[in-house]
């Protein structure tokens, strides 16, 4: 499932559209894998701040057993890496050392571990009659740099623990999936899952921790105004949802669960989806993000904002 898209912005600078455009196309690749799958969240552009670090994380995977990190680097020409994980990459006939995206990955995975930890009462229940906390500690960690698809790899010097590690973009599905070692998804997915001696995430909490990294998300799009403003296009009349069952627009309980963001009436009980079409534009391709008690529906084809309810 992909409760965070990937959301292209328009930039002059050809090194900034290059690494764009990469990042586009492992977007592509891991939506047509994993946008049907219930147990397996993919947040794009996740940027987070904790004990005064900053972080962004290109593509973040979330599923049973842990979390996977992955880096897009737009990479033309060839690229190795030495015995000491230096990173060269060729330019135009000559060579150039860059930064090794898997330590800048590490790094990443350090802040995000430690802020997960750090909030672990929020996110994750207790255990054992209510007594025992639930952490995040014996959980898979693992990191993946996607480079381009046209880049030459050369393997014969790279480490093995690097090597593993760096994949192309139309590989990064296999990489993945590998990675994760989940049964095949069908009927008895949930049922296989609890043959795995790994300790894992029940669907209750995946959700819970799919919320909380949705809500520490800095790079989430800015809350536009209910009032509408004729000078800003992306500013839109506070829609009313209401009840799909019985119409009620008042008794209504914001939730999340395995298809995102919804609504439970509390006349008749029935669910209804948060994810409207755009008023805007009559689009469905839309998304739902959630900022303190505000739920905001933005769409992706016009980039429109509308506030769908404020939690009671």
């Amino acid at each position: 499932m992909i409760i965070k898209e990937k959301i292209q912005i328009a930039a002059r600078d050809p090194r900034v559209r290059a690494g764009q455009k990469q990042e586009l196309d492992v977007a592509f690749y891991l939506r047509r894998a994993f946008k049907d799958h219930p147990l397996v969240f993919v947040l794009h552009d996740f940027k987070f701040s904790f004990n005064e670090e900053t972080a962004q994380i290109d593509h973040l995977i979330i599923y049973p057993f842990g979390f996977i990190l992955l880096e897009s680097k737009s990479i033309e020409g060839e690229v190795t890496v030495n015995a000491q994980g230096e990173w060269t990459r060729s330019v135009r006939n000559s060579w150039k050392g860059i930064p090794s995206p898997i330590k800048q990955l590490e790094l990443q995975e350090k802040l995000l571990r430690e802020m997960l930890n750090q909030n672990k009462h929020k996110i994750l229940p207790k255990f054992l009659f209510n007594l025992v906390q639930q952490s995040f500690g014996g959980r898979e960690w693992h990191q993946l740099c996607v480079v381009s698809s046209t880049a030459i790899i050369d393997r014969s010097n790279i480490p093995k623990n690097i090597s593993g590690r760096v994949v192309k973009s139309e590989f990064v599905v296999d990489a993945v999936t590998k990675t994760m070692n989940l049964p095949r998804f069908d009927s008895k997915v949930i049922q296989a899952l609890k043959i795995d001696t790994r300790p894992d995430f029940s669907e209750e909490d995946l959700n819970s921790i799919c919320s909380f990294l949705l809500e520490s998300d800095l790079a989430q799009l800015p809350i536009a105004s209910s009032q509408p403003n004729n000078n800003d296009q992306t500013a839109t009349e506070k829609p009313i949802i209401s009840c799909k069952q019985c119409g009620e627009d008042e008794l209504l309980v914001p939730n999340s669960g395995r298809y995102g963001y919804y609504v439970k009436c509390q006349k008749c009980g029935t669910n209804t989806s948060m994810k409207l079409s755009c008023s805007t534009c009559n689009s469905q391709n839309t998304k739902v993000s959630k900022k303190a008690t505000q739920y905001t529906l933005v769409c992706l084809d016009c980039s429109s904002q509308q506030i769908v309810m404020e939690a009671r």
